[in-house]
């Protein structure tokens, strides 16, 4: 009964949460075909990938003026232009029109995802209940679902554009629960409205973008990891991104479940060990049944740290910087979906995907032992001069 009050609570952010795994899932599942069909090498689809999800940061950063502007429309307005995207790329035969619809799909992502974000941080907080890992975890759970759908679509020979189209008409029926309410920031007191911890939320976004770079390398890249390394065909290749993605949920339920409790930079901490290692696992795997143990390992791991950030982002600012926090600090983390791709591409070019997988796993564990140590110190900090002040 909880969980269902809980759905409830954040309903229209878990829409948008759902619209967005749909569309990325779609996107990701397909990377081995769509790649083929712009002709192009590892480096330079990771460039494109780099061109195109600028429209991402833009967008994050510009989520509150998109939400003054538009008022409870925005995120129904993100995820269209996101999903408008999404058709163009599959229509895509060229590198420039792949970057112009990456930009669109990811820009329109962007809009509805920090949205979708501030919407679950304003429910915690009139609920007084942990909501983010719930919420990511649906996300999880509907991105591993598309994930297995497009798999067996593109194994019943469905090319990009129908099945982008399948998910375009999916994202305008779930739109109808993504208005949101009125809740237009209001700075009463100019000296308050200057009080926003940049250190903190900035090294919260840089916690964020670390454990969204171990989920943008798998899911950007563990298709072609099982398709071109390890021969794996279109539906085991599918198969990647999916099995990442169900680790990510079972974390996420399951820490919404039993570890609400859990103290939250511990868990982050041991979550960002069981990710890399799960990554590590995956490079090193011998055949498809290893990899796939590696994604999921990945996948649980890497599951909780992002929402768990962002939740804490949200509590350590005052509720009228809420949304502008939240934006700022999703805007640094979501970095990583332009980031992992250059990475992963360049890495893979010349050293091989085996080794961008090393190098990501690398990253979870230089997370785990330096940079959530500092963030709690900040944490800790900001919650003293709070009590202090009050």
């Amino acid at each position: 009964m909880r969980i269902k009050d809980d759905l409830y609570a954040s309903r229209r952010a878990l829409a948008g949460f759902v619209v967005i795994g749909l569309g990325w899932a779609s996107f990701s599942a397909q990377m081995p075909v769509i790649k083929a069909q712009v002709d192009v090498s590892d480096g330079f689809w990771g460039t494109l990938v780099l061109m195109g999800s600028t429209g991402a940061l833009m967008a994050m950063w510009l989520a509150p003026l998109v939400y003054r502007v538009l008022g409870a429309w925005a995120m129904i307005a993100g995820a269209f232009v996101m999903a408008s995207g999404f058709v163009l790329v599959g229509m895509a035969h060229g590198p420039f029109v792949l970057g112009l619809a990456l930009f669109l799909a990811a820009g329109g992502s962007g809009v509805a995802d920090v949205l979708a974000n501030a919407e679950v941080s304003e429910a915690e907080a009139e609920t007084g209940r942990s909501l983010m890992n719930l919420n990511h975890g649906c996300f999880s759970l509907f991105y591993a679902f598309a994930a297995v759908c497009v798999g067996a679509a593109r194994g019943a020979g469905l090319g990009p554009v129908m099945i982008f189209t399948g998910t375009a008409l999916a994202i305008a029926i779930l739109a109808i629960w993504m208005k949101l309410p009125d809740r237009q920031e209001h700075d009463d007191d100019p000296a308050e409205a200057k009080g926003m911890p940049y250190g903190l939320v900035w090294v919260g976004g840089l916690v964020v973008l670390s454990a969204f770079l171990g989920e943008a390398a798998s899911e950007g890249w563990s298709a072609l990891h099982v398709e071109r390394t390890l021969g794996g065909g279109p539906a085991e290749g599918a198969m990647g991104p999916a099995l990442l993605a169900a680790g990510m949920a079972v974390g996420r339920l399951g820490g919404h479940v039993i570890g609400a409790g859990w103290p939250p930079i511990r868990t982050m901490i041991i979550a960002s060990c069981i990710a890399g290692s799960g990554l590590a696992l995956s490079g090193i795997a011998p055949d498809i049944p290893v990899a796939y143990a590696g994604f999921l390992l990945g996948g649980l791991g890497v599951s909780v740290v992002g929402p768990l950030a962002l939740g804490l982002v949200g509590q350590a600012v005052p509720g009228h910087l809420r949304l502008a926090a939240i934006s700022q600090a999703a805007a640094l983390g979501y970095a990583a979906f332009f980031l992992g791709p250059v990475l992963m591409g360049y890495v893979a070019e010349g050293f091989g995907l085996r080794v961008s997988f090393y190098v990501i796993a690398a990253v979870m564990f230089i997370v785990a032992a330096v940079l959530v140590p500092l963030w709690a110190r900040l944490l800790a900090g900001q919650r003293a001069g709070r009590h202090i002040r009050s």
